[in-house]
């Protein structure tokens, strides 16, 4: 079986001064996604820094980066919505006008942290219809279990676009659910059975969870938006050591990194990424 490794370069809360070599300006992030797609990865997972590394949905600088990903490689882009949580929702949710093949959706509000992850419910509907409308392949971020339940409304109510269901498992956030074995056996089990999903465990456990995930026939996302560490006071240099190890995980379960266009082909993008590139172009 094959698996699609993503890279996830960029979160929006860590900063250099955590890790020196994190990427948040648009050609360090380009540079450490060509990286990862010379080691195997098919997806780029792009959260967006301003000049002063903050959070952003600034067009431009989202264009910009694109641009100069796609300059590198052919990786398939999926821009964050998620954005920060200082951003209000209507900028994040304008990033969907850039056509991007794959972008985020966060079917609920919830804590996070110490502050909200605001994701009103009638603006999740309206994201959801403009993103099945410009072709845009949602990427559910499933952070607690009722989230579940909500995604699939969203899709029996016929706003999610063309099946499989892209489904992210996010474990590990502070108001979200536990990063634990359990957790992800039971979200995992409760996902439609077409259903193309990843898990996403931050920090400390991102290695054994995502190892147990591509056991069971899940995706790999790698990256340090979600562990900035190798192992146990080992800050990893760049996100290549990270990529190189879901890949190395991979191939020791006998499953090989799927190109860009088998991942179009698993994810049914062909046609939303042929609208993107149209889209891009255009705006260039």
């Amino acid at each position: 079986m094959d698996v699609t490794i993503t890279v996830a370069p960029t979160g929006p809360i860590a900063t250099k001064k955590d890790n020196p070599t994190l990427p948040t300006q648009p050609l360090e992030i380009a540079e450490e996604v060509h990286r990862a797609y010379l080691a195997g990865a098919s997806i780029a997972h792009i959260h967006l820094r301003d000049e002063d590394d903050r959070p952003t949905a600034d067009l431009d600088i989202a264009r910009r980066t694109i641009d100069l990903i796609q300059e590198r490689c052919d990786i398939l882009i999926q821009l964050s919505t998620g954005v920060g949580l200082a951003v209000p929702f209507e900028e994040r949710a304008r990033l969907v006008e850039l056509r991007p093949p794959m972008a985020t959706l966060n079917p609920c509000t919830m804590s996070f942290g110490d502050a909200m992850f605001l994701n009103p419910p009638g603006d999740v509907r309206e994201l959801a219809a403009r993103m099945r409308d410009l072709q845009v392949k949602p990427e559910l971020e499933i952070y607690d279990t009722g989230h579940v339940e909500a995604a699939l409304r969203l899709r029996d109510d016929g706003l999610l676009g063309e099946e499989p269901l892209q489904v992210s498992i996010v474990l590990g956030v502070r108001g979200g659910m536990a990063a634990t074995a359990e957790n992800l056996l039971m979200i995992a089990g409760r996902l439609p059975a077409d259903a193309v999903w990843q898990v996403i465990a931050i920090g400390r456990p991102n290695l054994e969870l995502t190892a147990i995930a591509l056991a069971l026939g899940g995706n790999a996302r790698a990256g340090m938006e979600d562990t900035l560490y190798l192992g146990k006071g080992v800050k990893t240099d760049g996100n290549l050591p990270l990529v190189e190890r879901a890949v190395a995980l991979a191939a020791a379960l006998g499953r090989r990194p799927r190109t860009v266009a088998e991942t179009r082909e698993a994810l049914a993008l062909a046609r939303a990424t042929v609208a993107a590139d149209d889209a891009l172009a255009t705006q260039r």
